[in-house]
């Protein structure tokens, strides 16, 4: 009983001593071919870079939103929006601030004017097309840095898998030479192999899942900006309309 017990107690001490060399990423990474390395170095960097840019995206999108809900209360406090737009200046930094501006500039040079409806449709083209100019700019300044997490979601599984085929390809070649196809000996050099696919994978899912929900989050405040812009245009067709009115 105690030399099966002293078996087993055995066989579990070298499946626990056996389990830190097949965990030990350094050491796979050492023993990996120089082209494997090289790939397994790419994708650490991916990965890095795109975890850069989550992290800044996480904040600029947290940041505009924020922004907006802190100006859209001011909108509704019921003041003017002339007032309103002169203690903004005439180069605001926030999207919606812009937007304000862009139609209480446009407006502030007509209203002292006789103005005709042909006068009144060109301002209001103006107006449309200068807002559209700067949600179109705005929302690319959001999404700068999508394309990259686009490409490496994409790209890294691959590089992976070309890392691991590479690697598997130099394992057989070494079977060939020494003739030995013992697990002992193509086990390490399949473990380093399939460690790059997992890193390609470990590069890729964070990327893929934060360029889906980030490209959501930035085409809903594109249709914010666009849904405001709407706002201004009636403010301002009406202020027409009662200017050609009277």
């Amino acid at each position: 009983m105690s030399a099966s017990s002293a078996a087993i107690s055995a066989t579990a001490s070298s499946a626990t001593d056996s389990l830190p060399g097949a965990l030990n990423f350094v050491s796979l990474f050492l023993h990996a071919d120089v082209v494997v390395q090289i790939i397994m170095v790419g994708l650490a960097l991916a990965s890095l870079w795109s975890w850069t840019i989550i992290i800044q995206k996480t904040g600029a999108l947290g940041r505009v939103n924020k922004e907006a809900d802190g100006f859209e209360g001011a909108l509704n406090s019921g003041r003017a929006l002339d007032d309103i737009a002169a203690t903004l200046g005439t180069q605001p930094k926030e999207p919606f601030q812009k937007l304000l501006v862009a139609v209480t500039a446009a407006w502030k040079d007509y209203k002292g004017k006789t103005m005709s409806a042909v006068q009144g449709d060109l301002l209001v083209s103006q107006v449309d097309r200068e807002m559209n100019h700067i949600i179109a700019n705005e929302a690319d300044t959001i999404e700068d840095g999508l394309s990259i997490l686009a490409v490496i979601a994409t790209a890294s599984p691959f590089v992976g898998l070309f890392g691991t085929v590479w690697g598997i390809m130099n394992a057989f070649s070494a079977i060939a030479s020494q003739g030995d196809t013992n697990l002992t000996t193509v086990a390490p050099a399949i473990s380093e192999a399939l460690f790059a696919t997992a890193m390609g994978l470990f590069a890729a899912i964070p990327a893929y899942i934060a360029f889906n929900l980030f490209n959501a989050k930035v085409a809903r405040f594109t249709s914010r900006m666009e849904g405001f812009a709407d706002e201004l245009m009636v403010s301002l067709t009406r202020r027409l309309g009662d200017k050609l009115g009277g």
